[in-house]
């Protein structure tokens, strides 16, 4: 793959404040039309890494691009051709949706603002309530007017940080399939998510814990490389046997998933000995695929934290 292919290369890239090291050393290459989904617990670093490659957080060390632009020199460039979806609605509440993409256009100096407005309200279904003001709306509402101005200049890459915090499933539903067709369109976007069903509709991922990247790769690398196995048992009682197989040796996590529990352990056959231990008539066990937020949480508990 050549180099004109990523749209972020970056290598080392570290920040800190003050004797806390908040990303540690993050290697990350993301290519032309990709989604990238980049997640981890809050306070891992996320955030602050975005921040960085949009050129609003200078790196203390490391190097590389966004867009061809250097990271640490090259920051107003960057900022031009980059749209930046933040985790707060950060838009004009005593505006309307129209007067708020009008004011992001002038501020990017688009050509023709009118039209750019006007196109921009029809793209993301905005144009009956256009006159609205942007405090009356809905989360759902909100999140479709952070998008349009994010994409009003027509940007090379799209950072979103958690942009379906606290919208409804229809919505978020909606704004995924408008972020895939934005990729097939040749954007990229790197986005940060909490839920594992936006994870797995990402082309690539990354696992971000206490500012250190702990995996990356396609969702099958991902699992693959977790060599997690999980046992799911339902029954009678299952309170009282999570309890029991937290004590037993080989087992790493028992996580309750509605009337299922989800029992794991990288030792295969040391988790299996673990649950033949407990076994009984009464509930019923099979081993299963780990899921996504099995590996997660696998990951998470292995993680040193780096508050103090």
């Amino acid at each position: 793959m050549s180099s004109s292919d990523l749209v972020i290369d970056v290598t080392g890239v570290t920040k800190r404040f003050g004797t806390k090291t908040v990303v540690n050393a993050i290697d990350l290459s993301v290519r032309r039309g990709e989604i990238y989904g980049f997640l981890g617990p809050n306070g891992s670093g996320k955030t602050t890494f975005i921040r960085m490659l949009c050129g609003l957080l200078t790196p203390d060390a490391g190097s590389g691009t966004c867009l061809g632009y250097d990271v640490r020199t090259q920051q107003a460039e960057i900022k031009q051709h980059v749209g930046y979806m933040t985790q707060k609605f950060s838009y004009y509440e005593d505006l309307s949706i129209r007067e708020n993409l009008d004011f992001i256009a002038r501020i990017y100096d688009v050509p023709d603002r009118a039209a750019a407005v006007q196109q921009s309200l029809e793209r993301l279904g905005l144009q009956n309530r256009s006159h609205q003001l942007a405090g009356q709306l809905s989360g759902g509402w909100k999140q479709r007017l952070a998008l349009a101005a994010c994409l009003i200049h027509s940007p090379q890459l799209l950072l979103l940080d958690e942009p379906t915090a606290g919208v409804d499933p229809k919505a978020r539903r909606e704004f995924w399939d408008e972020i895939h067709r934005l990729a097939a369109e040749g954007l990229t976007v790197l986005i940060t998510t909490h839920y594992m069903d936006e994870a797995e509709r990402c082309h690539r991922l990354a696992y971000l814990a206490y500012g250190n990247l702990l995996t990356r790769g396609t969702l099958q690398e991902v699992l693959t490389k977790a060599k997690l196995s999980t046992w799911a048992v339902t029954g009678p009682g299952l309170r009282p046997l999570a309890v029991k197989l937290r004590a037993l040796d080989g087992v790493e996590q028992v996580v309750a998933f509605g009337n299922t529990l989800h029992v794991s352990g990288r030792d295969g056959p040391r988790l299996e000995a673990a649950i033949l231990s407990v076994r009984d008539p009464d509930h019923q066990w099979k081993p299963i695929r780990s899921g996504l937020e099995d590996v997660f949480i696998s990951l998470m508990d292995e993680a040193e934290d780096n508050f103090s």
